[in-house]
């Protein structure tokens, strides 16, 4: 049996209209505070769990979920100008998760950095970082809600307990970005890709690989991640997430493959600059083809940030493409017929010789 067949084991989540609909012989699945949600008998149903109400702690365990492939899956991916006032860009995640729910979409991918961001000032968006349980929080899962879609995109959020963001400009070691010094508070913000569906949070990952490239240091206001981002499961279709300067590390793309991911999910703020485009263009190109999935990649289009976002299928043809100037909305219906058909042709999961990639 080829190795994407496998029942892999899987840190996932089976959604139908955005419940959690199925978990599969799982331990300990999620601490949330002062509750902590249990699923341990198969096919045990954990329809409406109150698990998502409250911001999410992971814990060291792994689950395995199952749902039903399904032979399409409509997706959205949605580009434009991030302002620095939060409710405004609320009001343009409102209208395209409209726009995109009356074309069917199931799922709507957002740039990279929702709350706030200024072109011409970097501080910006971490400055406006909120709390989990913040108010732009609480109406994008509104926005969810309403409209019946699963929205995916980042976000930045404060350290536990913090209430406004500190002077967070650090220097930090160079053999390792992201590591304080030891002693030293760690004050920066978390860049937070959540997975919002049903009205609630359904699942976060904090951006592992942060820029520190290109005479940039992200790492000099943002905390770095310690865990491989999630692979959820929407309506049938196994979904894997990425933010930004992530997409350059294809052990990351093939983390996801390897514990089933038929769609990639990147949300981007790619910034514009000598050789970025064709970067943009030929990596988000490359973990499709390499890991024979789909790969829906989402930037910011400002006078900083490169928009182009696009939809490429398993084989690197882009289906949908936006351009370097304009708000828009792509989308396009994933078709798992053409996901099987390129994974028989073209084995790269099954013929591969290394071992799954590690984190360290």
């Amino acid at each position: 049996m080829p190795r994407y067949c496998r029942t892999f084991v899987l840190r996932s989540l089976s959604f139908t209209n955005g419940d959690v609909r199925r978990a599969v012989a799982c331990t300990t699945v999620y601490s949330t505070g002062s509750n902590t949600a249990l699923a341990v008998d198969t096919h045990a149903m954990v329809r409406g769990m109150t698990m998502f109400d409250s911001p999410i702690t992971r814990l060291d365990r792994y689950s395995n979920f199952t749902s039903e492939q399904t032979a399409y899956l409509q997706v959205a991916v949605a580009q434009f100008t991030v302002q620095r006032d939060p409710e405004h860009n609320l009001n343009i995640i409102d209208n395209y998760a409209s726009k995109a729910a009356r074309r069917g979409a199931r799922l709507l991918l957002l740039p990279e950095g929702l709350i706030a961001r200024d072109g011409n000032d970097d501080r910006c968006t971490v400055e406006h970082a909120q709390p989990m349980n913040s108010p732009f929080v609480r109406k994008l899962r509104r926005i969810s809600a309403m409209h019946g879609i699963t929205l995916m995109g980042t976000i930045h959020i404060l350290p536990e307990g913090t209430n406004a963001v500190h002077n967070v400009r650090h220097t930090l070691p160079t053999d390792m970005p992201g590591r304080m010094a030891a002693g030293e508070p760690d004050r920066r913000v978390s860049n937070v890709f959540v997975v919002v569906s049903g009205g609630k949070i359904a699942y976060t990952y904090d951006k592992l690989h942060l820029y520190d490239a290109f005479a940039t240091r992200e790492s000099d206001m943002v905390r770095p991640g310690d865990e491989l981002p999630p692979v959820v499961d929407i309506d049938g279709w196994r979904v894997g997430v990425m933010t930004c300067y992530d997409v350059r590390f294809p052990e990351m793309a093939r983390s996801l493959a390897a514990r089933g991911a038929e769609v990639i999910a990147v949300s981007a703020a790619w910034v514009r600059g000598e050789y970025k485009q064709r970067h943009w263009e030929l990596m988000t190109a490359a973990r499709a083809v390499e890991n024979t999935c789909y790969v829906l990649a989402c930037s910011e289009v400002s006078n900083r940030n490169i928009g182009l976002s696009r939809i490429i299928d398993p084989m690197g043809n882009v289906i949908a493409q936006a351009d370097d100037a304009n708000a828009s909305m792509i989308d396009a219906l994933l078709r798992r017929d053409v996901l099987e058909s390129a994974r028989v042709a073209l084995p790269l999961l099954d013929n591969r010789r290394f071992a799954d990639p590690e984190l360290r």
